[in-house]
């Protein structure tokens, strides 16, 4: 599995998926800060990474496109600490990899 983290996401998270053995990338570390959504999105789709977020838009826009791919995992918790996105993010990965695989979008929230 590849992922790409959008700005809202701490780069701790992507030492983490590294750390792990992932794949993953952060917009900052390439220098894409400022790429609009629909850009973020054509890239995760083009490189095959499962977007991490906590922008609701982008699950707007996947559905709107009607596209199966990228899966998106979206962080709506009240603390977006490194380790609590990670420590969801984890639980997120052994409970979910086939539908990540095949396209999905999933809400990260307490409760």
């Amino acid at each position: 599995m590849k992922f790409l983290a959008d700005m809202g996401i701490s780069p701790i998270t992507v030492g983490f998926l590294q750390s792990l053995g992932y794949d993953a990338l952060h917009l900052h570390d390439e220098g894409l800060d400022r790429l609009p959504d629909s850009a973020i999105l054509q890239k995760a789709r083009d490189e095959q990474r499962i977007l991490l977020t906590h922008d609701l838009d982008f699950g707007e826009l996947v559905a709107a496109s009607e596209a199966n791919m990228p899966s998106i995992v979206i962080f709506r918790l009240r603390n977006m600490s490194p380790r609590q996105v990670n420590y969801y993010l984890q639980a997120i990965l052994s409970q979910h990899q086939s539908e990540l695989a095949r396209g999905a979008v999933i809400s990260a929230s307490e409760g």
